[in-house]
């Protein structure tokens, strides 16, 4: 499924600050930081696979997949960089804002929530 804009490919960790007696302040890497990614695309008359993903969601239950996000040449013919991400699911889908006055093209926006990222540069 091809996305007009991704945000979000960020591999961070959290911060645990540690205190001595003699007043030295050590900091070092905590756990891994959750991967919230959002992806753009225009609405595409016939293609609900978004919405079907984010309604099968009910209280705890819901299914989280494997993507992978690809970066490839002008003619996308090759890949660039892959970033995989584990175990993501939905967490909001953004229908696009209309407006009679204007011709932009209608943008929705999925919002993910995931586990892991790791990047491969091919």
């Amino acid at each position: 499924m091809a996305f007009s804009a991704v945000s979000g490919l960020e591999v961070s960790y959290e911060t645990i600050e540690y205190k001595d007696g003699a007043g030295g302040v050590y900091r070092m890497p905590g756990q891994a930081a959750p991967v919230n990614i959002t992806l753009r695309r225009g609405v595409v008359v016939g293609q609900s696979q978004l919405y079907d993903w984010i309604s099968s969601t009910s209280l705890n239950q819901v299914e989280k997949k494997d993507i992978s996000i690809s970066l490839t040449n002008e003619s996308g013919s090759g890949l660039l960089v892959t970033w995989n991400i584990s175990n993501a699911f939905p967490t909001k889908l953004s229908a696009p804002d209309f407006d009679a006055a204007s011709n932009e093209v209608a943008i929705e926006e999925l919002s993910l929530l995931a586990d892991a990222m790791t990047i491969k540069f091919h």
